[in-house]
């Protein structure tokens, strides 16, 4: 084990999982390949420009949007930075902007960190770590935070990956509701929903499944992916033109610091942390690969 702070990219394998890791761009994954299959969006970490385009990279503290770049906490209007081009909202958290350190590193694991003092950004202070253990055909993380301000602050967290989007490609799991959405892109009411059993060819998604089991399958004619949480909401975000689909488990509802505000609903409803001073929450994601033989 060694200490790399100041590295570029790592790469963690076993005999058939190599995984790309860019800390100094988000903390984010910049490539996942299975006997060489590539099982997200995979790019050299060289020729990775921005964190956006990764295979996938950490949410923290909070997962999609902020409706119009306004968190709405305590009684006060606190404005963040709108991040995503000409969207009015800040969108996941301020993790993947930023730089992290890596604190540990060994042939197949690696533990990575961050320090935010409060800014435009995020007006709390929290440190934030991520793990990331390579298996013989696995690969299994963690994201936690601990607030380092002296007030209570809202806190949520979640990844973004971009699973690759294979002919023939069928996605499944089971929930309870989906969050319909807007024009603003943002979620006005939940319906009941059994979740998804269905080809990803056609799917046209941005929606929040709430009372997610914590398991998806993504399955094609060369490889099966499982992907296992233990956060309670599933974000699917693909369309037909597209050649991923973004499975992303997630702590809380889209725009949920600002539901709490606007409708009065309890926080732990929406899935929102409320993290005293020195408190911390950890979110655990696997992603179990199986080749297909014929």
């Amino acid at each position: 084990m060694h200490n790399c702070a100041m590295a570029s990219s790592l790469t963690l394998g076993s005999a058939h999982v190599r995984c790309d890791i860019v800390p100094t761009l988000g903390g984010c994954v910049a490539g996942l390949w299975f006997h060489d299959l590539p099982v997200l969006r995979s790019t050299p970490p060289a020729q990775l420009s921005r964190a956006r385009l990764a295979a996938s990279y950490p949410l923290v503290p909070f997962s999609n949007r902020v409706a119009h770049a306004s968190l709405q906490w305590q009684g006060t209007s606190h404005p963040l930075v709108k991040n995503n081009g000409e969207e009015p909202h800040a969108i996941h958290g301020v993790g993947w902007e930023r730089p992290w350190q890596v604190l540990e590193q060994t042939h197949d694991f690696a533990l990575l960190s961050y320090e935010h003092r409060p800014d435009a950004a995020w007006p709390f202070a929290f440190d934030a770590s991520q793990t990331f253990q390579v298996g013989p055909d696995s690969v299994s993380f963690t994201l936690g935070m601990t607030n380092q301000s002296a007030h209570a602050a809202p806190a949520g967290l979640g990844w973004h990956p971009y699973f690759t989007k294979r002919p023939g490609a069928c996605l499944r799991f089971a929930a309870d509701g989906r969050w319909d959405m807007g024009h603003d892109k943002l979620p006005t009411q939940c319906q009941p929903s059994a979740g998804l059993d269905a080809s990803c060819a056609d799917l046209d998604l941005d929606h929040c499944f709430d009372g997610w089991l914590g398991s998806v399958e993504l399955a094609d004619a060369l490889m099966v992916t499982r992907v296992q949480s233990n956060l309670g909401r599933l974000v699917i975000y693909t369309q037909p033109s597209r050649e991923f689909v973004a499975i992303e488990p997630v702590s809380h509802v889209n725009n949920a610091l600002n539901l709490m505000a606007q409708t009065g609903v309890a926080p732990q409803t929406l899935g929102v942390r409320v993290l005293q001073p020195g408190e911390s929450m950890v979110a655990q994601m696997t992603l179990h690969m199986k080749r297909v033989t014929a």
